[in-house]
């Protein structure tokens, strides 16, 4: 089982929306069952609140009911717990540093690294851009599952 958590500022934006598309996109695969997929914050923020409402509008808007998510922080555990600690941007690694201390066996990867053009994914807090935050969460999604194929972590059966 690969076990991957998204990481972003609050964990009411970016990282809900990773967690919530990347368990659409392997349950569309027929891979679910190969992972298990959660999200957190490097900040005390949001603890507690659900997703921001321009969020769960843009899930909703592709087919993903986001009920029932609550922000949490990440905690030093989970750099045990998960083999894959994703981040939306580079001003979220120090963040995630001061929580889990150190990355000794290089679990900490920025989401659009995946992809061939590595860059941040803009907060959409701040830009209001729900849609272009989408589609770069869902191209990070899609390079971070051929990286994880290319690795032969991942057998994904040939589309028809």
């Amino acid at each position: 089982m690969i076990k991957v958590l998204f990481i972003c500022h609050g964990n009411i934006c970016r990282s809900p929306m990773a967690e919530y598309l990347f368990r659409d996109m392997v349950k569309n695969k027929g891979i679910a069952d190969q992972f298990h997929i959660a999200s957190a914050a490097t900040s005390r923020e949001e603890i507690g609140n659900g997703i921001y409402p321009p969020a769960r509008r843009k899930l909703a808007s592709v087919g993903i009911n986001a009920d029932g998510h609550s922000a949490k922080q990440v905690t030093k555990a989970d750099y045990t717990e998960y083999d894959f600690l994703i981040v939306m941007e580079r001003y979220n690694i120090p963040n995630l540093m001061r929580q889990i201390k150190e990355d000794p066996q290089n679990k900490v990867f920025r989401l659009l690294d995946f992809t061939q053009h590595p860059t941040d994914i803009a907060d959409p807090w701040y830009t209001g851009d729900f849609d272009r935050t989408h589609k770069d969460i869902m191209k990070g999604l899609e390079g971070f599952l051929a990286y994880l194929q290319k690795e032969g972590l991942l057998n994904i059966a040939p589309s028809e």
